[in-house]
């Protein structure tokens, strides 16, 4: 399916997604690598940052292997906000100018704690990456792309963000926050030349579940939910990546997460009850 996709992108001609100069969060590993050898397979120059330097070596190393882009391996933690500041300026030097697509990725998984028993550490932790790290993303990079009057933001969230699930909720506020950026920002720079898309995928095959902070039960159910109805990360970036092209806000890429969408947004009280009968069935740690 991925080659019949690239010959009918090669049909449809430029996007703004081909030979962009892109700057990648979290990209050693999951989502933000296969967004990384997709971007560099269009042709794209991309600054692959991550908080573990040797995973984002190892991506570069991928790109290196392709016929087509460049690559270059930066450490960030973006909870950090100076290191998202030094990580804006370490791309100028690279690119030799703004970047023309920034995409804000990082994230951690957390899970499997009601409201109550989260403790405020892994409130501060899932916050400070998930939710933090997208601002200050979009605060430091968002000025560059005005400037340059062109470009885009790819920010990723998760259909977590709507769907509101029991004992996730330090996961859910992070993402549903993130959305909300997303959409205000998509406003504010409507006309621009700049576009912004946000992804809210289910359950995508990564290793957030072995990094994240995840109770065991918890963990066995995503790992499990994500073999069955859980898609490719390279699936998942090209259909974000030619989403953008198109100008979407939302991409919704499973049909799982549109369900629960439209249950969510048509029948509110009913889609909460039924939720809360869920969680209470799931087991304990």
């Amino acid at each position: 399916m991925l080659g019949i996709d690239t010959a009918l992108r090669a049909l449809r001609g430029p996007r703004r997604t081909a030979a962009a100069n892109a700057v990648i969060t979290g990209a050693g590993s999951g989502i933000g690598r296969a967004f990384a050898l997709e971007l560099a397979r269009r042709g794209g120059h991309v600054v692959c940052a991550d908080i573990d330097s040797d995973r984002a070596a190892d991506t570069v190393t991928l790109i290196e292997a392709l016929p087509t882009g460049t690559g270059h391996a930066v450490q960030c933690d973006v909870s950090d906000r100076a290191a998202v500041e030094l990580l804006a300026k370490q791309a100028q030097q690279i690119f030799d100018g703004a970047p023309t697509l920034v995409i804000n990725n990082a994230g951690v998984g957390i899970g499997g704690k009601p409201v109550g028993d989260i403790g405020f550490d892994d409130w501060d932790w899932a916050l400070g990456i998930n939710l933090w790290g997208v601002v200050y993303g979009c605060e430091v990079f968002t000025p560059m792309l005005r400037t340059a009057g062109r470009g885009g933001i790819i920010n990723v969230a998760s259909a977590a963000g709507f769907a509101a699930a029991p004992s996730m909720a330090a996961y859910n506020v992070s993402k549903a926050a993130v959305m909300s950026l997303s959409e205000t920002l998509a406003a504010e720079l409507s006309g621009t030349g700049i576009a912004v898309t946000v992804l809210c995928p289910t359950f995508v095959k990564t290793n957030v579940f072995q990094d994240g902070r995840i109770t065991p039960s918890s963990m066995n159910l995503s790992q499990q939910l994500a073999r069955r109805t859980g898609r490719s990360a390279d699936n998942v970036a090209v259909r974000t990546l030619d989403a953008h092209d198109r100008g979407r806000l939302y991409v919704v890429p499973q049909l799982d997460a549109t369900v629960i969408w439209h249950l969510k947004r048509h029948f509110p009280a009913l889609y909460v009850r039924g939720a809360g009968l869920l969680g209470r069935l799931l087991p304990d740690d």
